[in-house]
Order: C-alpha cells, then sequence, then structure tokens
C-alpha cells in the first residue's frame, strides 16, 4: 500500500496568501510515522486541478481543509474530479466547516470521511487504518459511509495546544506565497479558544470556552525559529484572544526583546482586554516587534453590542487604548460587522460616524468591515428560523456564506448595494494597511489620496448617488493583481472560528 498523503488547499486568499496552518498540523504526525505528504495549494499552484489529479494517482488517499464560505466551491470541484477518475479513491475533509456540521458534509456524495474537531491524531488513526484496510469503527472524532450510511463515532476529547505536535511548516513553499504577496509571512498560533460568547463566533462550538495558550518560553523558541529558518518578516498570531493573560504576554514581549528579534508580528484581542494595556506595556511589546493588534469593536452602538453580548466593551477605553498604542508605534485595528439582527439605519450611522471619529482624531487607526454572516455552531444560528434565514440544506449550499458579500432578509436589493457602496467610499476615505507589499505607483497613490477627500464628504452626509470616485479607483487597481481575487486576507484572522470576536 501506499505510504502518501495528498492535501489539497483550497482558495483562500488570492494577492496575500501564505501556508495553511490547519495542514500544517496535522501533518506532523503523518510524517512522524513514515507518511510522505505532498501539499497542493491551488492559490499558488498552476493547474491546480491537474496537479491533484497527477498526485493521487500513488497515493493513499487525499484529504481538504477548509472554513465555511467560498473554499467551498474548489473542494467541490476537486472531490468530483477524483471520483470521476477513480470512484473508490477515499476523500477526507477536516477543518472548521465539516467539524460544526459533519452530518451534512458527509451526505455529499464525493465525500467520505470526516475529521471532526482537532484532527492530529484522528487522521493520523484514519490514514492507518486506510493502509491496513481496517474498520474505522473505534477511531474517536470522525465520520464515515458504510454501505451509504453514514456513521459517526465518539467524540475525542480536545488536547491542550501544549500537547500538541509542531506545524510542519517546512512543507510550506514560501517563495511561492512571497511572490504572490510580495513578503514573507506565516501564521502562528499560541492560545486556543476564548473566554467569552459573542452571539456571532463559531468559537464555543469546536473549542467551547476552555482557553489555554503555550508557555512564554515555547512561543519565543519557535517564533525565533521561524523567522530565522524560513526567512519571515511577519508572523500573524492568529489566536482568538492573545490578551487573556496580561503577565503572559508580558513575559513573551521580554524574551523577544533579550532574543533579539527582528521580525514584525500581529495579535488579535477583544477591546476590553486590549484597553488593559498601559503604555509601557505597549512599548515593550513595540520593542519585541509587535506592530498590530486587531480588535473586534463590531458596531458603534450600543443597542447592537447588547444585542450581539458585548456588553464587555467601553468606546472611552478603545479610544485611549487605540491613543497608547499610536503613541508606542503599534497600529490599532479593528473590525466592524453591519447588518446584525437589530440593526437599523440609526444604529448603523452610529457606526459609521464612531468609524469616522475614530480615524480623524487618530490618525494611523484602521477599519475594516464585513456583513454579518449567520454561521454554522454561532449562538446566532439557533435563531435562524425566527430571523428568516435561509439555512443551506446541503454542504455546497454554504460557499455564499462570506462576509463581504452576503445577503440577509432584512438587507437585500438597494439596501444591500447601499451599504456595499459605503464600504467601498470607507476604503478609500482613510489609509489601510494590508500584508502584501504595497506596488502602488506613486501617481495612483496621490490620485487615490485626493479621492479620499470626497469620500470622507460622503461618508458625512450619507450620499452614495453617482458614485464617480468608486468608479475612478477601481481603473486604478483593475491591473494591480496578476492572481484570482478570490477572498480578502483579512479572513485569515478568522480562519480558526469564522469570525473575530
Amino acid at each position: 500500500m501506499s505510504k502518501k498523503v495528498v492535501f489539497f488547499f483550497p482558495s483562500f486568499a488570492s494577492s496575500e496568501a501564505t501556508a495553511p496552518l490547519g495542514i500544517l498540523a496535522v501533518a506532523t504526525p503523518l510524517l512522524r510515522n513514515g507518511y510522505s505528504v505532498k501539499l497542493v495549494d491551488s492559490t499558488i499552484t498552476p493547474n491546480f486541478k491537474k496537479r491533484v489529479l497527477e498526485e493521487v494517482k500513488d497515493a493513499l488517499c487525499l484529504a481538504i481543509s477548509l472554513v465555511t464560505g467560498p473554499m467551498i466551491r474548489e473542494t467541490a470541484e476537486i472531490a468530483r474530479a477524483v471520483k470521476a477518475w477513480n470512484p473508490g479513491f477515499p476523500i477526507i475533509l477536516g477543518g472548521w466547516h465539516p467539524s460544526l456540521l459533519p452530518k451534512q458534509t458527509l451526505e455529499a456524495p464525493y465525500i467520505d470521511i470526516v475529521v471532526r474537531g482537532q484532527g492530529e491524531e484522528s487522521l493520523l488513526e484514519v490514514v492507518q487504518h486506510l493502509e491496513n484496510r481496517a474498520p474505522m469503527d473505534l477511531i474517536p472524532g470522525i465520520g464515515f459511509k458504510r454501505n451509504g450510511k453514514v456513521i459517526f463515532t465518539t467524540e475525542r476529547p480536545l488536547r491542550p495546544i501544549v500537547d500538541l505536535p509542531p506545524k510542519a511548516y517546512q512543507l510550506a513553499d514560501f517563495d511561492a506565497y512571497q511572490r504572490s504577496c510580495g513578503r514573507r509571512w506565516a501564521m502562528y498560533v499560541s492560545s486556543l479558544a476564548c473566554p467569552f460568547n459573542c452571539a456571532y463566533c463559531t468559537n464555543a462550538g469546536v473549542y467551547g470556552r476552555k482557553w489555554n495558550a503555550l508557555p512564554p518560553e515555547q512561543f519565543v523558541e519557535e517564533t525565533m525559529d521561524l523567522s530565522t529558518r524560513y526567512g519571515l518578516e511577519l508572523l500573524w498570531v492568529v489566536d482568538d484572544n492573545f490578551l487573556v493573560d496580561l503577565d503572559r504576554a508580558r513575559a513573551i514581549a521580554e524574551g523577544l526583546v533579550r532574543a533579539g528579534a527582528d521580525f514584525k508580528w500581529s495579535i488579535q484581542a477583544t477591546t476590553n482586554l486590549t484597553a488593559r494595556l498601559s503604555t509601557e506595556d505597549l512599548k515593550l511589546l513595540r520593542r519585541s516587534g509587535l506592530h498590530q493588534i486587531c480588535q473586534g469593536v463590531d458596531s458603534g452602538s450600543e443597542k447592537v453590542l447588547k444585542l450581539m453580548n458585548k456588553t464587555f466593551q467601553d468606546f472611552d477605553s478603545i479610544y485611549e487604548s487605540a491613543a497608547r498604542c499610536l503613541r508606542a508605534g503599534i497600529r490599532p485595528s479593528f473590525n466592524v460587522m453591519f447588518a446584525f439582527p437589530g440593526e437599523g439605519s440609526r444604529e448603523r450611522r452610529e457606526t459609521i460616524d464612531f468609524m469616522m471619529d475614530v480615524c480623524r482624531r487618530l490618525p494611523g487607526s484602521e477599519f475594516w468591515t464585513n456583513i454579518f454572516t449567520p454561521y454554522p455552531g454561532s449562538p446566532i444560528m439557533e435563531r435562524a428560523e425566527e430571523l428568516g434565514i435561509r439555512v443551506p440544506s446541503s454542504f455546497e449550499g454554504w460557499a455564499e456564506f462570506f462576509p463581504r458579500y452576503t445577503v440577509l432578509p432584512w438587507l437585500s436589493g438597494t439596501e444591500h448595494k447601499r451599504l456595499q457602496i459605503m464600504r467601498e467610499y470607507f476604503r478609500i476615505a482613510f489609509d489601510r494597511f494590508p500584508i502584501g507589499a504595497d506596488t502602488r505607483k506613486r501617481t495612483t497613490r496621490i490620485i487615490q489620496k485626493v479621492l479620499s477627500l470626497p469620500a470622507r464628504w460622503r461618508l458625512d452626509h450619507d450620499v452614495y448617488r453617482f458614485p464617480a470616485e468608486l468608479w475612478v479607483n477601481g481603473r486604478l487597481n483593475r491591473k494591480k493583481s496578476e492572481f484570482k481575487p478570490v477572498v480578502d486576507a483579512k479572513r485569515l484572522e478568522t480562519a480558526s472560528d469564522g469570525a473575530t470576536c
């Protein structure tokens, strides 16, 4: 029998892609047990379908990792192509979407096995059983088909992150990712879960609310090794809430300073925990290389925040902590979500006014906006029928669920178009700093700076008819990327939970 496992990673980002962390995690136990691993990432692989079909010819199985949304399209495309070649070839799905909706996922005719939750041990055991042609009934944490019947095994207990094996970063083609976005960077995870339970977040659906983390010494050792070994200039720490333990954050910063770290790193945290950082804390973090703190403001309306179960958020402290971040040389980056159930025109206006005020009073702050998307496993999905949300009845139906494009029962037609135009104006009204290298020409930057002035006027006065500025900006950006524009890289922040808390 073959000892080769092929992984496919469907497009997640185009111009700002990097190595898929979930696949690197589950690959390590396979490598340690003598299996060879081939990774095909469609973002950086020309003719990726042909490549997958070539690789599976002498392989044991194909494994695909994905989250809810557009990644499902290429997953279905590849799985159908493999089944057309060999109907009996095993196809395994893992990641957040199969973990949250395992039965519906497994009902797709081209899927044979799903791995639920943490997959490091489960996938290894599945592959071993495929190799030995053994029944899988006693492997915890999976689902499979037998004679057309869907079978699920017992849950596999969650393991603390400190007990999980290191990620197989050696599988990543960082040269190809750098060619894609102009920067060598990677994702890194140092803690799991979040103690809060925001109504839109899927985190509790997989991890519960049991936050656990790597010790500071391990964080420092691993990130120093990664940055040196692969020449990385940026590490995006994709923890759901990095600042839960403030003493740990300080110890990490002190350790990186002592080690002479020369890479940049970014974190995610809730606004209330960021507000605990003093100026001295922030300066220490900045000396260690921290250059950005991403925070989920989500709304500028007190009413909407209560509906989101975010009563812990304090706007005064957001202003103060943002000002301290800027004084320390750290960029405060905020996520905002429009159209949450209960948000009306008044609440939306409150959010726009808040965003405009922060950007004017605190230049250097940035906002990234999305439209509320009801993901499986989030608390709000319990009210889906009441809210009139059409829950997809098939695996492929979830491909349209992505927060840049979401159409909702209370946000459709003219209202949806108007909100999208407003969001586009905010994109050009104030500077934002993407992960990828800024390849704009000087003339393009000057024109876009000029366009920001009428864009701000429109946002102030809520006037979006005849959006000539957006047409000009679109012309400027038309030739910017040679890669397919699939998903904004800011989605990478939420790869582990489908939403930022």
